[in-house]
Parts: structure tokens; sequence; C-alpha cells
């Protein structure tokens, strides 16, 4: 391929060597270039003494190619150097005239440039770069090649000729008579080219060399610079990583690595790209001006390929592969697998949980032979009802427990068997710290009621019911207990009072969902004839207490037919696994064939509804094939997908008044709007409700029809969407400004001490300010003054009005459209949190639209370096990290529908007269401070502090 540096070197020293002959024959052609080259040739005959070199070309002219022995003596390293040159540009010549004699010769400085500097080359050059490099003449090439000679000898003999032509040629540029003697004439314009092409690249093409710092090595050589890898591999992730590269000339000596040396850095792994930090030199350690320093940080586990190049040329032993590792176990990223809240086990009978330990990243802990797995994790168990350290003591007598380590899977194993049955709570800690999810109760029924309750899920008659007596509603216990009997199906909880003692009559309906809690006592009531009690709570509706021998079996009833519900699992990717499935499967008898629907974008939300007004759920089920009035196209998938995300913009932008929210601003969530103007109807939120449906049952196929709903729901309307009871809490998210102006005063201070009198009304006030009309929020609730003990009370009466009565005929609409496509019982079984994940999906955070929508505020050389540090940083950060980052300097962890371009205010970054604290934010302005730093290292330690510390924490598994 190609020849060492010094032939190469040599090789342009023979071909300005000719040019100075070719210069004094033509001066009016080449008169510029004739003074600057000869002044070049003359420094270096001067220092090497080689004078007498211009005379043996002269009498010899091209041939010395093929009759070094005709040189003059020289220093043995001179003639090595000078005869490598000579049959480096011999063979180039030969690979010329071949071209040429196919008209192939324009193709040469491509062919150099990927290696074939020889005839012999030709052979080995791949069929799908010979289509690159000759295009529509890959066909004369091809021709071309199989004329080569298949034998040694007679390549060699072509070589001759070919080499015989090239002296012989004196009508040609290539070469000319001159003095008797046949030499090679190569045009200025021609050797210039060569030079640069293949020669100079190498070298260094942006600096302005000289011909004596080529000859002395006196210029940069990748070839020879060194990288200095600071670390073993496998390396843990998470840590600032460093590694320097040493430059040098080819000479040997230190080569000073400067801006313009084009000196680029690229590490991918996977289809990951990391950003890294280049620090050039020292300004201040002139010893260290050829070292460059290189930082970044690794978070995800995996093998990465480090590219260290310098003018697209890689250095000695570039590309490099490394091993990043997980990094040590992190507690609150570690996992229980498939966890569900409520654990049933048989006494005396082996109960597996599994836990996959993860790093602060996310990424799976991998353990060595000499490893200890297990070390660090303990189970604490406590029997519900008290957690006294002497009812600890006691319970060790009452369960197994054995920690291992599964090799295979990577997971420890925790193996628990119960003695006696009964309820318990267990937490599971690693080091002190409870795992991301290692809370949850166990439930421990002996042999016969296990029996039960897993005939009970298996059977089809749901008509299973147990007595109970009801001794207590909203906390307060009633004079007298009610015989009652509770029914649990794979729907619901119901418990009805028997009138005349046999007439059942429902009381209450519990959803079985996971809202659906069931609380055992702290202190538990003993009643010999009744069992004990317990409390059921949805949040929705009252809570009320009960007592029953067969509580354990009613809740593990319940907590076994819920998790068949949700597939098995309680964690987010489980359930939305699950979810997709069932959906699947409730419309497997609707085929996805196409459907057309003509749609204009002027009048989008009226076409939309009038294409799909006569759809049946079949038709809603069918490939939408969307054409905008006036457009040609066929709808591959890109116009549908357009579609679902003008129609999403259309009904959910509070602009449009379908939904608004409680206060200006384009971060506002959006809540179904009771004041909405008069053209919009309750048709139109039966229509939204079946177009989130149909996003849902998009996403369900999976692949390309995967729809996400370009929306920013309030959670309180979310909760009402899986049919949770609103309370005041929702405010704080919902409603930030009657939170912070009324309900936090209300909650922070006594009422009964302040002036003001409050009662359980609602006053409504129009734009003049004038009152509308007074609702009461109680029966007679005009006349009812709230005090400090009933506040509570107050507040979720007006969460109730405000949040839910008031928008009641609206959400009725919206979930009549969507449990059209969607039923609410799959819908119940992730919170409002986690429903807002599966229709909006996870926020895609780019740093690249933050960087191209953000304002800056400061200009020093300081502030500017650490900006720079700014973006390496966040460049590399997880999406985890950047939600945080994100929360940190705005308060919402969410983008606007249109990303950083939408944010108001812009998101700001400015210098803070400070220099090493923590970075700062002020969220009314979406302002991230930075102080200065001494180094990359101490930034990026104190950013990843400030967004984890002022920040609570995000992320479903």
């Amino acid at each position: 391929m190609r020849n060492s540096a010094k032939a190469q070197l040599l090789a342009v020293l023979f071909i300005i060597f000719i040019c100075v002959v070719y210069f004094s024959y033509r001066v009016s052609l080449f008169k510029n270039q004739k003074l600057e080259l000869e002044r070049d040739v003359g420094n270096w005959l001067k220092e090497y003494g080689l004078e007498k070199l211009i005379d043996a070309f002269h009498e010899n002219g091209i041939s010395l190619l093929t009759q070094p022995e005709e040189l003059p003596e020289l220093p043995a390293i001179d003639e090595l150097r000078l005869r490598e040159a000579a049959a480096s540009l011999h063979q180039r010549l030969v690979l010329r005239h071949w071209l040429a004699r196919h008209g192939l010769q324009g193709y040469l400085t491509r062919l150099l440039a990927v290696g074939v500097t020889r005839l012999e080359d030709v052979y080995w050059l791949e069929d799908n770069k010979a289509k690159q490099i000759f295009n529509k003449d890959v066909f004369d090439w091809s021709t071309a090649r199989e004329s080569l000679p298949t034998s040694k000898a007679d390549l060699d003999s072509l070589k001759a000729d070919l080499w015989s032509e090239v002296v012989k040629t004196s009508n040609h540029q290539d070469a000319w008579t001159w003095g008797g003697m046949l030499v090679v004439s190569v045009s200025v314009a021609g050797l210039v080219t060569l030079a640069a092409m293949y020669l100079r690249p190498s070298l260094n093409p942006t600096a302005k060399h000289t011909l004596l710092q080529y000859v002395t090595g006196k210029y940069l050589h990748p070839a020879d610079c060194k990288v200095n890898f600071q670390w073993n591999s496998p390396h843990p992730v998470g840590q600032t990583t460093c590694f320097s590269v040493t430059f040098y000339q080819r000479n040997g000596q230190p080569y000073p690595i400067c801006d313009t040396d084009n000196f680029v850095v690229d590490i991918t792994g996977g289809n990951r790209k990391l950003n890294v930090i280049i620090e050039l030199g020292s300004s201040s350690d002139p010893n260290s001006a050829n070292i460059a320093q290189v930082k970044f940080t690794v978070r995800y586990a995996g093998q990465y390929r480090v590219s260290v190049m310098v003018h697209e040329h890689h250095l000695a032993g570039s590309p490099f592969l490394t091993v990043f590792e997980a990094g040590p176990v992190y507690a609150q990223r570690t996992l229980v697998i498939r966890y569900c809240s409520t654990v049933v086990c048989t006494a005396n009978v082996a109960h597996m949980l599994y836990i996959e330990p993860r790093d602060e990243y996310g990424n799976v802990c991998k353990y060595k032979a000499d490893d200890s797995p297990t070390e660090g994790y303990s189970v604490q168990i406590t029997s519900l009802g008290t957690a006294s350290q002497e009812n600890i003591l006691n319970l060790e007598e009452k369960y197994s427990l054995v920690l291992d380590y599964d090799w295979g899977m990577s997971r420890v194993t925790v193996q628990l068997k119960f003695i006696k049955e009964g309820c318990y709570h267990a937490t599971i800690k690693y080091k002190g710290t409870e795992l991301h999810n290692g809370d949850f109760d166990i439930i421990v029924l002996n042999s016969l009621d296990s029996t039960l309750v897993q005939k009970n899920v298996a059977s089809k008659n749901h008509n299973i019911c147990y007595d109970a007596k009801l001794i207590g509603i909203r906390g307060d216990r009633l004079t007298k207990p009610k015989r009652v009997l509770c029914y649990v199906s794979p729907k619901q909880l119901i418990v009805k009072e028997l009138i005349l003692r046999f007439i059942p009559k429902r009381m209450f309906t519990f959803r079985l969902c996971p809202s659906t809690k069931f609380i055992f006592q702290a202190e538990m009531m003993k009643l010999t004839e009744s069992g004990e009690s317990f409390i059921i709570d949805d949040g929705c509706q009252p809570k009320i207490e009960l007592i029953s021998k067969e509580r354990f079996v009613i809740a593990a009833t319940f907590a076994q037919f819920l998790l068949k519900n949700m597939g098995g699992s309680e964690t987010f990717k489980d359930k939305q696994d699950f979810f997709y499935h069932e959906v699947r499967k409730y419309h497997q008898k609707h085929y996805h064939e196409r459907v057309p629907m003509d749609i204009r974008r002027d009048k989008l939300l009226e076409s939309s509804m009038k294409a799909t007004k006569s759809f049946s759920v079949t038709d809603w089920c069918k490939n939408f094939e969307v054409s905008f009035y006036g457009e040609q196209g066929i709808d591959w998938g890109g116009i549908r997908r357009e579609w679902f995300e003008l129609i999403c913009a259309h009904l959910f932008d509070a602009k449009h008044e379908l939904f608004a929210s409680f206060h200006e601003g384009q971060q506002s969530l959006v809540h179904p709007n009771p004041n909405r103007p008069p053209h919009l109807k309750l048709k139109h939120y039966e229509f939204a409700g079946k177009v989130v449906g149909k996003c849902l049952y998009e996403s369900a196929l999976g692949g390309s029809y995967r729809q996400l709903v370009r929306a920013r729901f309030t959670r309180s309307f979310l909760a009402q969407v899986i049919g949770l009871r609103v309370h005041y809490k929702y405010f704080e998210q919902d409603d930030p400004d009657l939170y912070l102006t009324k309900i936090k005063y209300l909650l922070d201070n006594n009422i009964d001490e302040i002036e003001t009198e409050v009662y359980f009304v609602e006053e409504e006030y129009d734009d003049a300010g004038q009152l509308v009309k007074m609702i009461e929020l109680l029966p007679n609730g005009a006349k009812i003054r709230v005090r400090d003990n009933t506040k509570l009370q107050y507040l979720d009466a007006l969460a109730q009005y405000r949040l839910a009565t008031k928008v009641k005929d609206e959400l009725e609409a919206f979930l009549k459209g969507l449990n059209e496509l969607i039923p609410d019982n799959l819908l119940s079984i992730f919170d409002e949190n986690e429903l807002e994940l599966l229709l909006c999906g996870t926020g895609q955070y780019s740093a690249a639209d933050l960087k191209a929508h953000h304002v800056l505020n400061g200009d020093s050389v300081e502030f500017r370096r650490v900006v720079g540090w700014f973006w390496a940083a966040i460049g590399n950060f997880t999406q985890e990290e950047m939600a945080r980052l994100l929360q940190f300097v705005t308060g919402c962890s969410q983008l606007p529908p249109g990303g950083f371009a939408e944010l108001t205010p812009k998101f700001q970054i400015t210098a803070a007269p400070t220099f090493g604290n923590l970075p700062t934010a002020h969220t009314c302005f979406n302002q991230l401070c930075l102080p200065d730093y001494d180094s990359y290292e101490q930034f990026e330690k104190a950013l990843l502090l400030a967004i984890s510390e002022g920040t609570e924490g995000f992320g479903l598994v």
C-alpha cells in the first residue's frame, strides 16, 4: 500500500528536482514558482552537501529510476532514502501509463487515495470500491483489469514495456528528451496535484511547510504519535475518563499541537456517540505543548470504539476497542423482578423472589467468580400491626431466609419460607438503602386457604362471597356492626348488606385496580367470633372498616385477581406489554386493512369528524389512509402520522379551547374546558376520546404504527380517566396559581385564627370581577363554616367541584369515545403517572434541540469554556438526567409539544459570579447559573450533584 514517510518525502524531492530543470527552460510559464523552489532546494543541498545531484540528473535524467547504481556516492542513509523515492515514483508512473492506455488516467488520484499505488494493487481493489471510484467507467476498468497477465513473469514483462514507453514518449507531458537523454516531464500542475493528493495528507495539508521542513522531518507525523490510556479495560461507567495523546514530528521531536491541526476523537458504542472534551497542550507548561488531554463520561455499559485522528488519518493503533462495565450496585435502581405489592404464599412452602442488581445508570451489574454477589443485601420482615424490635426478634423464629446468586441470569435470589400463616410486611435493602421497589406486603395462607384461593382465581364462577361485619365508615365507628357479604370477582369487590337477613343489597363497589388498597390495622382489634379488622380504601369513595375470619383469603383472592389482570407483574414495562397484548386480543376479529380518509387542512377538525362520522369500531381499528384535499401523494404511513400529530394538537392545544389550562403559559397542563365556545359540543370530546383510543390501539400493534398522544393532560383528568377520586393535592400541579394563593395558605395556617371566615362554598366571578354565582360544596354549605379540623374536607370538596364536577359531562363524553376502543378495566391497571407515560411516551430530550433554542448571557473566556463543558456533559446525559436537568431549571420535567423551541421563557444559561460552587437555577426565568471551575471533572461533578439533589426522582421501570 503506502510506502514509509521517508520514501514519500524523497519522492517529493525527486519531483521537485525535475521541476527545477523544467523551470530553468520554461521561465515564461513558471517564473513565480522557480524562485521559491530554487531557494528551498539550495537550502536542502547546503544542509546535506548534495549539490552534485543536480549534475547527475542533468546527465542521466529519468533513467536514474531504473539505474540507481549511476547515482553519485552518498551517505548510506541518504542513498537508501533516494533509492526508495525513485522506486516509488517508478511504480506510480508505470501505473499512470497503464491507465492512459485504457483511457482511465483521470482516475489516478482517486486510486492513489484508496491505496492503489502500483500495478500489482489493481488485482486487489474490491468491486464495490471500484464502482464508487469509476462510476460509469466501471466497465472499462473491469475490462482493463481482466487484460492484466496472471503470471508474475508476464506482469514484469508488461511493466518493463510500460516503463520503456514512459521513457521514450517525448510528445506527451509525462516525459521529454533533454540533453540527449530521455527524461520525464510532468506538468507543474500534475506534479503539485500528485504530491497534494498522495503525499501531503500524511504530512499536514493545512500547514504551510517549506521543502526544508519536509526534508528535515519537522512536521506532525500521525504514525509516530502515541495514545496513552489512563485506565484498564474493562472500566466502570459513570466516572470521568481521561486519556492523553502525545504528538511527535517525523524526526522524533515533540510537536506542539494546536487548533489548526484538525485533531479529532470519535468515541462510539453501538448507536451511541459520546461527546468529548479536548484540551490541547498547556499555556503554562512548555513541556506539555505536545500533549492533548481527552475527557469523557460513559453511562451505558458495553464495548466502545475510540478513533483518534489527525487530518482524517488514524494515529498508530487507532481505532481502539475498550470495554466499560456496570458500576457498583445502586439500591434505588436495583429491582425486584416481576414486582407485586402484595405477595401471596403458603406456609411451610418456599417462595422465591428475584433481584436484578443495577448500577446508578440502570446497567445490569456483572460479578466475577471471586466476588460475593449477595453481600450487602438484607430483608427486614415485620408482622403487620407492629414494627417493634421485640416483634422482629420473635419473627425470626417464624420464617427462614436464604440469599443466593444465579450466575446464569445475573440475579440475586431470595428464598422465603414462613412457618405460620399471617400478614407481614417486607423491605429489601442494599447496604441500608431500600431498593427501588423493595417494599411489599406478604400474605401467608395455610395449605387449605391457599388451595381455596387458587380455585377462586381459576374458577369461572365469580359469585364468590365471604361473611364479614361492617364496623366503620370514613373512619367513624358504627354504633352497631352490620353483617355484610364480600363478593370478589376479576373486575370488582362488592360489599352487600343483608336485608331481613337474606336479601343482599349493594352498599359499596370497589374496582379491582391498584388504587384499591387493603390496610391491616396497626393495632388489630381481636373479636373472637368475627376475626380481625381491616380497611378497604380506593381513594374514590369513603373507606370502610370490616372484620372477618377470612380477611386473609379475601385480600389474597383480590391480590391474585389483580395480578392476573396485570399480566403477573406490577412494573410499568410488564403492565404495558400486558396491556398491548390484551388490546390486540380484544380487537383480534377486526382486520387492520386500509380505509381512505379525505381531510381538509383548513378545516382539520370538522373534516376529520365528518370522515369518521359513520365509522364503527371495526372501521376505527382499520389502518387510516389519509389524503389531504388538493395535495398529491400516496399515504405509506407518513401522512397518517402527520394527521395524528395535527389532530392531537388541534384537540388538546389550549388555544383551540376544547381543552384549557388553569393559568396562562405554553407549559400549562390542559383540562376539559367547561367554558368552551358554543360551537364546541360534547361530540367533540367523544371524538377526542376515540382519537386517544385509536393511538393506544395503534401503539399496541407496535412497529411503525406506534402513535403517541401529543398532549399534556392534568393529573386530575388522568386520574378520573382510570376511575380515581380527585383530591386537593392535584391543585399543586394542575393549578399552581390557586395552590400558592389559597390552598397552601389554608394548609399552613390555623383557619380558626384567621380573620376571614371560610364556608363550604365556591364563588365564581366574571372577567370584570363581579360575582356570578355561588356553589355550595356541601348541602347547606353556605351556613357551614370551615374549621381547622374540617379544612381538609373543604379542600377535597373544592377539588371535587373544580376538577371533576364542573367537567363531568365532558369527561363522560371523552370516556364514551375512549372505551369504545379500549376497555376501562385495562386502563385501570395503571396509575395516573403511568397512564401519562402510556399515552405520551417517555419524554425525548435532545441536547441538540436545547443547543439550538437557548439564550446565553455572558461572553468572558472563562464562561465560554464552562459552556463548552456544559454541552459536552449533557451530550452524554441519559434521558433521566436530562429530565432532572429540565426539572432543576424549569420546575417541570415535561417539555411543551414543540420541545425547547416553545419553552417560555427560553432556556437561559448565565454566568454566576462565583467559583467552584454548585450551579443554581431560577425556575421563574428558566435560568441556569454556571460558576467557573478549574477543570471539566470538577464542573461535571458539580452539575450532576446539583440536578440530583435539587430534584425528586424520575423514571418508571
